[in-house]
This record gives structure tokens, sequence and C-alpha cells, in this order.
């Protein structure tokens, strides 16, 4: 196998330099008509025959010989039973990394608070985690037991009562570490079942899958589609673009390390994007030296070199301030930070995902068992969004008790405002608890 790349190289001097950025950074989502539409009448099958549609489409799709929903069932016992599967040490890593992606997320949780006026009227926020969440797992060889992991703990931590889980097993293929994921996570339930069809009964329910209020969770193009359709229904966690990876280095670090850190992101598919800012044009092509060196000993070397061809970039710019203004402009997935003084940059950083500091703080140690959670915003929505959490699992209400005094006083403000929009049974309904000495003022 030949594999070679022929990264993009620009430059922030050049002229036409935001035109060539903003083409690099362009991706859409090629969720056709066709796809739309198939999407649409799988969801309308679920909702109409339960059941028995999943079953079919698990037949169809995924080659499973179900006979029954019963089929596409796992219970807690399975779970534990792929515990025993696995390996010492792929058992030790999964509860090495749970630990940690825990205890992060323990200090995302929000907790309700009040607050008394002189008047006696009281004022608050009732935080209450969600009663149920999906989490979909893509099965088969393209499966994530980290993602488990990502997306169960934060909302057994948030107080979710019950996460169900639903992966598709092509061909049968049922994955043990994944499964042991599940268990070492708290995941409640488990459907071998994927695709649109598993998005459909988890935001419809069915007479076996149970309604969720939120699903969490990566999928290819259908699955992204049916989360678009089921949204509002169901809340979604977002519609993830391509991976992304974003390295800002001042020249110093070993341009192998670089190198492989862009592959990390590279290898997930074709679309994924690495890009490279630096003010140092020879580290640059030391660099680029050393992604043509160890492209041909990746496993994944074909994904890699049409990613690398494709959507990545060496970018070199004026110096560290204009390679902080360019991560700002592209608002990364993932931000690398591969610097002598990350701490020194990092408060002019306003948009990323995750901020992986210094030389020896790989994007990979986030994916797996830094701790934060490594479902990220992406295709520059880290100028709006943030990284899963605890929080997203939580929702919060207004806490408002009014004194028969506060009652009366705000009741002057409500009438006028009320009046003042012409909507009279609002300040009506203020107006009768203005108490009879406060009338005339």
């Amino acid at each position: 196998m030949t594999v070679s790349t022929a990264i993009a190289r620009l430059n922030a001097a050049d002229p036409d330099f935001a035109r060539h950025l903003d083409h690099l950074l362009s991706w859409e989502s090629v969720s056709d008509d066709a796809v739309n539409q198939r999407v649409l009448d799988i969801i309308k099958a679920v909702r109409e025959r339960g059941d028995a549609a999943l079953v079919e489409f698990t037949q169809r799709f995924d080659g499973v010989d179900a006979k029954s929903i019963d089929d596409l069932i796992l219970g807690r016992e399975r779970l534990e039973l792929a515990l025993t599967r696995i390996t010492d040490s792929q058992r030790e890593a999964l509860e090495k990394a749970a630990n940690r992606v825990r205890m992060y997320h323990e200090r995302q949780k929000q907790d309700s608070w009040q607050y008394t006026e002189a008047d006696g009227t009281v004022l608050g926020q009732k935080v209450t985690p969600l009663d149920r969440a999906g989490l979909y797992v893509p099965g088969g060889k393209a499966s994530y037991p980290s993602s488990v992991l990502m997306n169960a703990i934060p909302a057994k931590v948030a107080g979710v009562t019950e996460v169900v889980m639903v992966v598709p097993t092509p061909r049968g293929e049922v994955n043990e570490l994944v499964l042991a994921a599940a268990c070492i996570a708290g995941v409640d339930r488990v459907f071998t079942v994927g695709g649109a069809q598993a998005v459909a009964a988890l935001a419809y329910g069915t007479e076996s899958v149970p309604q969720v209020d939120k699903i969490v969770g990566p999928g290819n193009i259908y699955v992204a589609t049916a989360k678009r359709h089921v949204f509002g229904q169901v809340g979604i966690d977002m519609i993830a673009g391509p991976s992304e990876i974003l390295v800002v280095c001042d020249g110093q670090t070993d341009p192998d390390w670089i190198a492989m850190d862009l592959f990390s992101q590279a290898e997930h598919d074709e679309d994924a994007q690495a890009i490279l800012v630096s003010p140092d044009a020879a580290f640059l092509d030391r660099v680029a030296a050393s992604i043509d060196k160890l492209l041909p000993t990746m496993e994944r070397a074909e994904i890699i070199e049409k990613s690398v061809n494709g959507r990545g970039a060496l970018i070199q710019v004026r110096d560290m301030q204009q390679a902080i203004e360019v991560a700002n402009r592209i608002a990364p997935e993932h931000l690398e930070l591969s610097v002598a003084d990350p701490q020194a940059w990092l408060p002019q950083i306003r948009h990323a995902g995750a901020i992986f500091m210094g030389r020896h703080t790989s994007e990979a140690l986030g994916d797996y068992c830094a701790g934060p959670n490594h479902v990220l915003p992406t295709s520059g929505t880290a100028r709006f969004s943030s990284p899963l959490g605890v929080y997203d699992f939580q929702k919060r209400s207004s806490i408002i008790f009014c004194s028969e005094q506060g009652a009366s006083e705000l009741g002057h403000t409500a009438s006028v405002l009320a009046r003042g929009e012409s909507l009279t049974a609002h300040a009506r309904s203020a107006e009768y608890r203005i108490l009879t000495q406060d009338k005339g003022n």
C-alpha cells in the first residue's frame, strides 16, 4: 500500500488567508433528501408498530436473526458476564478511567438554592435530574467503550434514575468491552438495536423500550438525522460533525509527537480535521516530514491520508499572538497548546471544546481517561456550546413564593407592565392581590 500526503500550507499573511481558511473549515451534513425520507419512514414505522418494527429493521439492516424483541434485550447479568470476558488489563483500564471521569463530573453537580427578601418573598432555583436518559452507542467494529463511560457516568452523577443504552450488534457481533463499560458505568437496560429505529424507540417508546427524556451519544448520518427529527419530543446532546484537532505550537515540541497528535483525530474518518498553527516555518517543514515518515506505519493510513489531504493544514502565523487569534477563529473541538507556558495564553482562549495544556498533554488522554468529557462541540459550535456534562442531565425550575406584602408590592409593577401589553387578565390577576392600604399608591 502506498500512501502520501499533500497537506495544505496556509500563511496568515496571505491576503486571501481568511477565504482559504473558511473553505478549509466548511463542512455540511451529508443528510440528503433520500436519507431524510428514509429516516422519516423508519420513525413512522416505529411509532406505529413498536417492537415489531424494531425486530424487522434489526433483521434487515443488521443481519440479526431475531424472532422477537426478547432476543434484543440484554439483562444486567449479561453485562456482568462481559466483565469476566475481558482481560484483567482492560478491566483495570476501564475502572480507572471510570473513576477519573466520575470524580471530575462530581464537581459539576449543581444544587438548588433560595434566598428570602425583606418582605418574606422567597426566590430560588430547584435543580432536578432527568427521569430517564437514552444512550446511543455505535456497534460492531466501530465501537467505543470510552463513549459509554463519557455519556453514562455524567447522567448517573446527575441522579438520572434510569439510563437505557441502545447498541447495534451487526451480524450478531457483540463487543464485550462496550458491555463491560456499560456495567461499570451503571447502565440499567440494554437493547441491541441501532440506527434511526433505535433513536425513534427511545424518543417515542415501544411496548418494551421505555421513552426517555434525552438522547445522547454518537452515531452515523442516519442516527444524526433521526436525532434532529425527534428533537422537541426529547432533548438531544448535539448534532456532531467530524472530529477536529487544532495544535498551536511554538516550534519546540518533538515534530513526531505533533504529527501523531494530528493523526489521532485524522484516523477517525476521512472528514476529520487536523490543523497545526505555528509561527516557525522551519518547524512546519519538520512536522510535514514527520507526517510523511510516520504515515506508512499507521494501521489506518488510508483514512489518515484522505483526512490530512482533504481537510488538514499547516498554518504559518506571524507570532504566538496571531496563533491564538486563529485558534479563536476556528473554535476547535480539541485545542492543544503545545507551548512553553500554556497557562500564560489560557486567558486569551475564548472558543474551544477542550484545551490540552503543554507539550506532554496529548489529546488522546482526554479521549479516554483524563477525566473531562470527550463529547465536545464541533464545526465551530464551541463559540456557543460546551462539553457534555452533569448539567446536561439536570433541569432547573424557578421558585417564586410571595408573602402577602410582597405580592402587593410586585402587583403594582406587574399591573403597569401587563396593561402596557394590553393583557388585562394578567393585570387584574396581580391587582387582586394588592393590599387595600396599597391600592392608592
